[in-house]
């Protein structure tokens, strides 16, 4: 087919917005992907709130100091799902070595002070029960409960769907590129033709 050193064919140009589309629709599956996070506040109160969370193998719970008062996110060893990742504010791999080096005030030594946080991602199922190192006496203890599907409804019922805000870019993504698509093409069968992209020389 001829065409001009500026000029682009209907293969061509049709090609490229193809690719530019599945390109798009492939970055918003990978995000898509990505497991959800989960808020659990750690108060003044002594609580962990919620006490207790289910969600899906992938996600993450973030602790929130939402108080003025110092606490730890400490695992129980021995209570966790064998081959699990153990896991402690201040990055020990032991519940021993968390409680030896717990220091009010040190964040290093796993404090967690008001408005920080901390997060650990969860990929093994089951329970793993955890607590606040200078609490624990007075019953500020939680759990976290890794499932298939994440928490069910209270009501007993199956789990509601979740969709997450990566999702629904990808949806609207890929509908605006399949849409752009066949407009692009439907005008290319219909006109046919090269086209010249414009370069600029023509003013000169």
């Amino acid at each position: 087919m001829g065409r001009t050193s500026n000029g682009v064919s209907r293969r061509e140009f049709a090609g490229t917005v193809v690719g530019a589309a599945a390109l798009s629709a492939a970055t918003g599956t990978a995000a898509a992907q990505e497991g959800q996070q989960h808020t659990v506040e750690m108060t003044d109160g002594l609580v962990f709130e919620p006490d207790a969370i289910t969600i899906a193998p992938g996600d993450t719970v973030v602790w929130e100091n939402v108080g003025s008062i110092g606490h730890s996110v400490t695992a129980y060893e021995d209570d966790i799902p064998e081959g699990a990742d153990y896991f402690a504010s201040g990055g020990f791999d032991s519940e021993d070595a968390a409680r030896s080096a717990y220091s009010a005030g040190d964040p290093e030594s796993g404090d967690i002070a008001g408005g920080e946080s901390y997060e650990h991602t969860f990929e093994t199922e089951g329970t793993f029960e955890y607590f606040c190192i200078p609490h624990e006496t007075v019953g500020m203890v939680g759990s976290v409960t890794v499932t298939p599907g994440g928490a069910a409804e209270e009501n007993g019922g199956p789990a509601a769907p979740q969709v997450p805000d990566s999702a629904k870019t990808l949806a609207i993504a890929t509908t605006i590129a399949l849409t752009s698509v066949v407009g692009l093409t439907y005008f290319f069968l219909k006109y046919g033709g090269d086209y010249e992209i414009p370069t600029g020389d023509e003013n000169q």
